[in-house]
């Protein structure tokens, strides 16, 4: 029998005394994100020295706003992608074997509702298995009428003429980052939250460190290091900008945001455990509603945004035109006041050189990797499904820059993350103890435990995120550690309070109450 080490602790009194120690790491990343918390974790398991600043919290961006699907990408097959798709559906088997506690199989039906419909899609699908070889899920089926309304027993009934079932995967995301941080951690490296970069150091044309400041004290540091990522998301050409004019040289922006925007509302209305796509809206866009955390998640949209807010506002047409598409395929059609949460992501989708276009659709969902003439390593688009790859690159980049010393890869594959457990829930299934894993007996061990605040948060929970998971602040706890904020954000308004005080008693920094419940009110709010 095997039994995991205790959880580390994340005081952050101890991690900014370890900061504050001279020291030249390996390799400094600017970015707790998936992207930067996945090279992290690789780096550290090779043996490198590492060090982690994020500006805000850990998947507080792009990270946490995914529409919770670990997929291949059905709609890059449709574009004629084929390498991406395949190494998604790899790398979607090897997340789902290495957090079992927080990523799954998921079985999704697309009704067909006109002749040509389900033999089109199909066949497209069943190319789909075989990309995916042993990798697969679960076979595609052909289903009738009444095969497909027993799977999805809230579709539009009329002119239903049958539908087609294939595998995928989902997850939760901004808790699979916090594991990623938390393995990576286990592994040696030195992850803090809230410390931003403010600057480059270069000597001699050459980066060798950065400028950082903690954002709770205000204290500047300076951390050097052989190699320096830059995995800031949708925000990595101010940096490069940033390293640009220090040695002369012009950093063209290779990033071109794209809001997708997502809507919960009730179980009810997609009482399944079945997800629903629609491969083409009625602008060519696909749409999903996916059973998830005990809500149903409706989405997504797809539309350029230039202003990379932190916490971007949908746009009114967005929400009409969820809530519309899901009128014409759902039997029972979600309503403004049905809406229990709204947010929105932006994408990092890379930009190919010299494009002036407008739209974000054709634009590669690939990442990219970059080192420029100073060394500074930066890594942007991609998605969630392929971090684990995507960290490969990023060290193979530095290794082929000459920034770092070889070493093999290969090491994450099957390194299984932090609470990683099989579960006997489903990732659908209302959000409770199971989310822990092989910790949970460590959550339930904090006082509190039988104290339950609402919706499947422990007064222990809080603690445990507290001691544990490195979160500061109300939303911390109620938009990533548990995730009440993206599912009921009036629920999660209520809760602050407790939440607050809560934290207050561990952590003896002041929670931010009043910020939570101003953002808890833009994810109650429709767009004007």
């Amino acid at each position: 029998m095997t039994f995991d080490p205790p959880p580390l602790p994340t005081r952050r009194a101890d991690l900014i005394e370890r900061l504050k120690v001279p020291h030249t790491y390996d390799i400094a990343i600017i970015g707790g994100g998936a992207t930067g918390l996945g090279v992290a974790l690789d780096a550290a398991a090779r043996g490198f020295s590492v060090v982690v600043v994020e500006s805000h919290d850990f998947a507080k961006g792009t990270s946490s706003r995914a529409t919770k699907l670990v997929h291949g990408g059905v709609r890059y097959l449709a574009q004629g992608n084929i390498s991406l798709v395949r190494e998604a559906l790899h790398e979607r088997t090897r997340l789902l074997a290495n957090a079992p506690h927080l990523a799954q199989p998921l079985p999704f039906v697309m009704p067909s509702y006109k002749f040509w419909e389900a033999p089109f899609y199909g066949v497209g699908l069943k190319m789909y298995d075989a990309l995916a070889g042993k990798a697969g899920l679960g076979p595609t089926e052909f289903l009738n009428r009444a095969e497909t309304l027993q799977l999805q027993p809230t579709a539009r009934q009329a002119g239903l003429r049958g539908g087609v079932k294939y595998w995928d995967g989902q997850f939760d995301d901004a808790r699979l980052a916090l594991a990623l941080a938390r393995s990576a951690a286990r592994a040696g490296a030195l992850l803090v939250n809230y410390c931003a970069a403010t600057g480059l150091v270069h000597e001699g044309g050459k980066l060798v460190g950065l400028h950082v400041a903690d954002r709770e004290s205000g204290q500047a540091l300076t951390l050097r290091a052989k190699c320096i990522v830059n995995a800031a998301g949708v925000w990595v050409d101010q940096l490069r900008l940033l390293d640009g004019q220090a040695i002369g040289r012009e950093a063209k922006p290779m990033v071109a945001p794209s809001q997708g925007v997502h809507i919960v509302v009730d179980r009810s209305f997609l009482p399944t455990d079945h997800a629903l796509l629609v491969p083409k809206t009625a602008d060519g866009r696909v749409l999903f509603a996916v059973p998830w955390l005990g809500k149903t998640i409706l989405g997504t949209t797809d539309t350029p945004r230039n202003d990379l807010a932190r916490e971007p506002l949908a746009f009114r047409e967005e929400v009409d035109f969820i809530l519309g598409e899901s009128a014409r395929y759902l039997s029972r059609a979600p309503g403004p006041a049905d809406i229990k949460s709204i947010w929105v992501g932006l994408r990092p989708l890379v930009k190919p050189p010299q494009d002036e276009g407008d739209s974000t659709q054709a634009l590669s969902r690939e990442h990219t990797v970059l080192v420029s003439k100073s060394g500074l390593v930066t890594v942007t688009g991609g998605k969630w499904t392929t971090y684990r790859a995507m960290a490969e690159d990023v060290l193979d980049s530095c290794f082929d820059a000459e920034l770092l010393a070889k070493r093999p890869g290969g090491v994450t594959a099957s390194l299984q993350l932090v609470g990683a457990q099989p579960s006997v829930h489903k990732i659908s299934d209302a959000p409770g103890m199971h989310l822990y894993g092989s910790e949970a007996a460590v959550v339930q061990d904090l006082p509190g435990a039988e104290r339950l605040l609402g919706g499947g948060l422990t007064e222990a929970m809080v603690r445990f995120a507290a001691r544990h998971e490195y979160a500061r602040t109300v939303e911390d706890v109620l938009a990533r550690r548990s995730r009440l904020l993206f599912l009921d954000a009036a629920l999660a308004r209520t809760l602050a309070a407790s939440v607050a005080e809560l934290l207050a008693q561990e952590t003896g920094v002041d929670p931010r109450l009043a910020d939570f419940l101003a953002l808890a009110d833009q994810y109650l709010t429709l767009p004007a």
